[in-house]
């Protein structure tokens, strides 16, 4: 087990396993911002890192999306985690990351090979956003797949969790 602090947080990776993972951040703000313009904009709500690998599927998306917009990390009434992003009212931005994939076993260069290609990942990160949309019952703000993207937050906790969708 690996655990990395990166701007975004603590990684928790286990570098035996590739499957679909999220990293989850509640935040007070996002953005994602592309080519000097910004891409998606969120206040309070939740930024999502999605890491594709090249044997998921959809049943990994159902997990991930239902685990995702279930998790109850917002404060309720009495200063307690119990409120989901959709029972606080939250926006969600999915930004896709292929370096969640990263093996670091060998070496001190990372490995992206569990990482999946274009052709598998596009159609899966889509289909994730969507049913995100569809979960939390508004639109999802999203980063461009394959783009150089400036991710900008302010971590709200801070609060991060990693989720695998293989580990259930």
């Amino acid at each position: 087990m690996i655990s990395i602090f990166t701007a975004f947080g603590y990684l928790c990776l286990d570098n035996r396993t590739f499957t679909m993972r999220v990293v989850i951040q509640r935040v007070s703000r996002a953005s994602v911002t592309i080519d000097g313009e910004v891409g998606a904009a969120i206040g309070r709500g939740l930024l999502v890192l999605l890491g594709v690998g090249h044997d998921d599927s959809e049943e990994d998306i159902d997990y991930l999306v239902k685990k995702t917009a279930a998790l109850r990390i917002f404060d309720d009434e009495a200063g307690v985690m119990n409120r989901s992003v959709v029972d606080a009212g939250g926006d969600v931005i999915v930004v896709s990351q292929f370096t969640l994939m990263a093996s670091t076993r060998k070496g001190n260069r990372p490995s992206y090979i569990a990482a999946a290609g274009h052709e598998t990942a596009i159609p899966l990160y889509e289909e994730f956003c969507r049913r995100m949309s569809e979960a939390v019952g508004r639109s999802v703000g999203t980063g461009e797949f394959g783009a150089d993207m400036k991710v900008s937050l302010i971590n709200d906790g801070p609060v991060t969790i990693c989720i695998d969708s293989k580990n259930r």
